[in-house]
């Protein structure tokens, strides 16, 4: 059975970099053969922001993130750096996200940068996101730091595009074997508390 990802771009902002990262990762899915274009979904807050909870979502987006996150193995979030902070609709979207979505299943965390950051909204996503939702973020993450200048082409112009390139290839990796290790798990933790701790 093959695994399913849902990559997430965390900007409000459409045709962000976030967005550019994400499809970057979505390319080298594909191209390395760790899954097929049917089992990729992608979500870009840009292009389809959340309504600010708790309001109506009339145009039923959440109903739509959430079928494709409740069908997936694992998640790729892409997170821009707003001063030092993660974006507010990626923090929304944790108030929309659920057990049933993203419980006990692994989330490879991926911080944007346009400068020489990006590590605080990573932080800030694994100390305050994950309590309800039961997402598992990995022990590794991915910065892509002076954003603009990399994953451009289908070729690196130079060491660092190179080095970023080969550590998201790298990264992408343990994300698909701790969903392949975690699968059974969410069939076998029983869902008797329905908030963390």
């Amino acid at each position: 059975m093959s695994l399913k990802l849902v990559l997430l771009a965390g900007s409000s902002q459409p045709s962000s970099q976030s967005a550019k990262v994400a499809a970057y990762l979505r390319r080298r899915l594909l191209q390395l053969g760790h899954c097929a274009a049917a089992d990729l979904g992608l979500i870009d807050l840009g292009a389809t922001p959340l309504p600010l909870w708790p309001a109506e979502d009339p145009g039923g987006a959440w109903a739509d993130c959430a079928a494709l996150l409740r069908e997936a193995d694992g998640l790729v979030l892409v997170s821009p750096e707003w001063h030092g902070m993660a974006s507010p609709a990626l923090k929304n979207f944790f108030v929309y996200a659920g057990r049933r979505e993203l419980g006990h299943k692994p989330g490879l965390l991926v911080g944007v940068s346009a400068g020489q950051g990006g590590a605080y909204p990573l932080s800030e996503l694994r100390a305050s996101s994950y309590k309800n939702c039961r997402l598992c973020y990995l022990p590794e993450q991915l910065i892509v730091r002076q954003v603009e200048a990399v994953l451009n082409g289908e070729t690196a112009v130079d060491q660092a595009d190179a080095r970023i390139r080969a550590r998201a290839d790298w990264a992408l990796q343990v994300l698909l074997h701790y969903a392949r290790a975690m699968r059974p798990l969410r069939t076998t933790i029983e869902p008797a508390f329905a908030n963390g701790m």
